[in-house]
């Protein structure tokens, strides 16, 4: 039976990430799950976060995925050793691959990272860049507002670019920044927004790109890429509002999305709305 790699995240900035997948392994079928009810994810304690996501793991594990992608930095953040130890099968996070991406990108040696208050206060950014180069000046922010506005689908528009101008006005001031990670997978959703506001002068970088190639190199690897001749499918899976979760899929993927269902993560777990 051809298996398939599951991609979690707090809500819908995983798609970000996913779309990237698709694009990169047309052959795969996935199954997504994001946690809409929840989301976001950054503000919440670090016990919290972990079980969470463990619940979406235990999910997806049940349904006996190949590989597991943290499309949520901040889940990312909490989760990555913990998961690459229990789990029987590769596991990706999307700060690393971000991490790279931001390398290659700057020329001055200063770059920025902004993300939700869980991942930018956890530093794995930060430490990822200084593993990677010791000399890279960071300037990390967090964005707390931008999560809630993408998950509303507010993602153009007045609203939109006020609030995004207001956060980032920390970063302005700082003309040798040339790089500019999203650290969050929502993020990527306004990204014509903070390209805007930042300038043409600073290098927006999206993790998705680079995290789809480094799945790719993995299951290429383990010799585990699907090489058959049967279509993909997509499948996903969200706590929260279907019809809301449908939309932006739809809208973001850019293509008919069928197979999104509700899921309850917990026993304990009532099914009211945030």
């Amino acid at each position: 039976m051809k298996q398939s790699i599951g991609v979690i995240d707090s809500g819908v900035g995983g798609l970000t990430v996913a779309s990237e997948l698709i694009r990169q392994l047309p052959k795969e079928s996935f199954i997504y799950v994001g946690d809409t009810k929840r989301c976001p994810y950054g503000p919440r304690p670090e016990e919290e976060v972990i079980q969470f996501t463990m619940e979406m793991v235990d999910f997806l594990m049940d349904k006996d995925i190949k590989m597991l992608v943290i499309a949520c930095n901040t889940a990312t953040a909490y989760t990555l050793d913990l998961l690459k130890e229990q789990l029987p099968i590769p596991v990706v996070g999307v700060i690393q691959p971000g991490a790279r991406a931001a390398i290659t990108s700057t020329r001055t040696g200063e770059v920025g990272v902004i993300g939700t208050e869980g991942t930018i206060s956890s530093g794995s950014y930060v430490h990822s860049l200084k593993n990677i180069d010791t000399t890279i000046n960071v300037r990390d922010l967090a964005c707390p507002r931008f999560v809630p506005l993408v998950e509303k689908g507010i993602v153009s528009g007045q609203e939109a670019y006020d609030i995004v101008v207001e956060s980032l006005q920390p970063l302005l001031p700082y003309k040798k920044m040339d790089t500019l990670i999203l650290g969050c997978t929502h993020y990527p959703m306004i990204t014509e927004l903070i390209q805007e506001v930042m300038g043409p002068a600073v290098t927006v970088i999206s993790s998705g790109e680079e995290t789809a190639r480094e799945v790719s190199t993995i299951l290429g690897y383990r010799k585990n890429l699907y090489q058959g001749d049967e279509l993909p499918t997509y499948h996903f899976h969200t706590t929260g509002d279907v019809g809301k979760f449908h939309a932006i899929a739809s809208r973001w993927l850019k293509q008919k999305i069928d197979a999104v269902s509700r899921i309850s993560l917990t026993k304990l777990e009532g099914m009211g709305e945030i």
